[in-house]
């Protein structure tokens, strides 16, 4: 994984150009830099495969093509045998030279050869012409610019800010070419995320669907694996994270789970007792409520570019996490994100009705990018540790959206076909948890929640409202309006924020309870005559 920037155009400016590389700066380890004329490339590469050779940006052998790379192929290594019978010469062992040697020799159609969470820009030296593209499901951020006869591409909006143009996202499943001159992009989809799975049949049996899903997330699981790195794994102790721990405990001999939680929380008790049945290394982040103060929460949203409340939320319990992988040394981990809008996880699947459930489920998976996948990939590559999200890997969303909404919810369990497919090999206490939502569980989220009326200003005083204003939940919206999808989706393009009023009433409800949770905490305390916390 890295962070990538490029400037293209007529005389580029370089000091722009070099405050966009340093703001990327904790995506990696090593900067590194290509520089011409009309053309200014640069990398933070965080070293994870081929880690000496793999160095960017990528020159094509002929030196015309010129590639900045961030993000992982997990079948590199199919895809190199066979261009290597194709009779292509590869440098290296890397997927960064696979991803432009499958473009030179299958164009545009390469990107859909490629399985894995990527974003990338290549340029052609001899036009001036970019080509950017961006992974199925947006798991890698690509952002871009033009003004002033010059494109600016990078893997964070915080980069472009300094040029202070309008932002502009590449989406998920996107691709397409920027011709000379700094013009914009053409993006077409390589994959629409509307119509997953709508020519293929529909899995109903129970039975073949619990199996088909079992073995697609294992191999998903283990492409992930595939490293000579130790393995950490974020864990919640509720159903996902566990399943994943569970399989990457089976399939790498180097792994390490990690959880965030204040004392007594849920989630500390669920992943320490599946931890200590399990035998896999153990790290806690103890975090008090009071600990969490206004600096954390400037932080997160510095940090997340987020444009949603929930979402800022979980990103001021998460940085703690990647902070304390990043001390231990673990450049890799691997979560559970994803699974809850594949499978489910929230009540809003069951009270939507089932004339439209599948257009919820594919609304929520096509708006990850800027939710719970921009929330990972900020918050871990911005302490240089790269998240992989084995949930989302295209085979296993597509056949999730083969699975009627019967099997994932059924007499009121969430994900029901996951805990079916997976029942021997879950403890019961795993397996029957309810879903919990991250900040909730970890018992941080009515802290953090005191702050939310700053978020907006907060947002807007980085510059991310170039791209995108904070606005209101989705969640919110739709029960706002009563479960309809359609007045939700449309209120939801109004990018709308909570009035003052809204705000001041989430706030009273925050003290309250941050006032009562205190006192029932010193009450204790006086009790059992120990310190009272902080």
């Amino acid at each position: 994984m890295c962070g990538i920037a490029l400037v293209a155009g007529h005389d580029p400016d370089r000091t722009i150009f070099r405050q966009m590389l340093a703001t990327l700066a904790p995506r990696g380890e090593t900067e590194e830099t290509y520089e011409e004329e009309s053309l200014l490339a640069g990398t933070q590469r965080l070293h994870i495969v081929d880690r000496e050779r793999a160095v960017q940006p990528w020159l094509s052998q002929d030196g015309r093509w010129l590639l900045c790379y961030n993000g992982e192929i997990f079948n590199y290594r199919q895809l190199r045998s066979e261009l290597i019978g194709l009779g292509r010469q590869l440098r290296s062992e890397s997927d960064t030279e696979v991803a432009l040697e499958a473009f030179l020799q299958w164009g545009e159609q390469a990107v859909g050869r490629l399985r894995g969470e990527f974003a990338f820009a290549i340029a052609d030296r001899h036009t001036g012409r970019v080509y950017l593209a961006r992974d199925p499901l947006g798991v890698k951020p690509l952002y871009w610019s033009s003004c002033d006869g010059r494109l600016y591409v990078a893997s964070e909006i915080k980069a472009l800010v300094r040029a202070g143009a309008v932002i502009r996202e590449v989406p998920p499943g996107h691709h397409g070419w920027a011709p000379g001159g700094g013009a914009e992009p053409v993006l077409e989809p390589y994959v629409d995320l509307l119509r997953l799975a709508e020519d293929q049949p529909p899995v109903e049996d129970a039975a073949e669907a619990a199996k088909l899903v079992r073995r697609t997330l294992e191999d998903s699981i283990r492409v992930r694996v595939d490293t000579d790195l130790t393995v950490g794994v974020i864990l919640s102790g509720g159903l996902d994270s566990s399943l994943v721990l569970s399989h990457v405990r089976e399939m790498h001999p180097d792994c390490v789970a990690l959880t965030i939680g204040a004392p007594g929380s849920d989630d500390l008790y669920y992943a320490e007792r599946l931890t200590r049945e399990l035998g896999v290394p153990h790290e806690v982040i103890h975090v008090r409520p009071g600990d969490v103060k206004a600096d954390d929460v400037r932080e997160a949203i510095r940090m997340a570019e987020l444009t949603e409340y929930g979402d800022i939320i979980n990103a001021v319990v998460s940085v703690p996490l990647f902070a304390r992988a990043r001390k231990l040394g673990i450049k890799v981990v691997l979560t559970g994100d994803g699974s809850d809008e594949l499978f489910g996880g929230y009540s809003m699947y069951e009270r939507i009705g089932p004339e439209s459930s599948r257009r919820l489920f594919l609304h929520k998976i096509r708006n990850l990018h800027r939710t719970e996948l921009q929330r990972v990939d900020r918050v871990s590559m911005g302490q240089g540790v790269e998240a992989r999200v084995p949930f989302l890997d295209l085979s296993l969303v597509e056949l999730a959206m083969r699975v009627p909404a019967g099997l994932k919810i059924r007499d009121g369990q969430e994900k029901w076909i996951m805990r079916q497919a997976f029942a021997d090999m879950l403890p019961e206490y795993i397996r029957q948890r309810p879903k919990n939502p991250m900040s909730h569980s970890s018992g941080l989220h009515e802290r953090a929640r005191l702050y939310r009326p700053a978020f907006a200003r907060l947002q807007r005083s980085f510059g991310y409202d170039l791209l995108d204003p904070v606005r209101r939940d989705f969640s919110v919206l739709l029960t706002q309006c009563d479960y309809d999808l359609d007045r939700a989706i449309a209120q939801s393009r109004a990018r709308l924020d909570y009035t003052a009023a809204e705000h001041a009433r989430d706030l009273v409800g925050a003290l309250r309870w941050n006032a009562v949770t205190a006192v029932r905490q010193h009450q204790r305390a006086a009790k059992l005559r120990l310190p009272a916390p902080l």
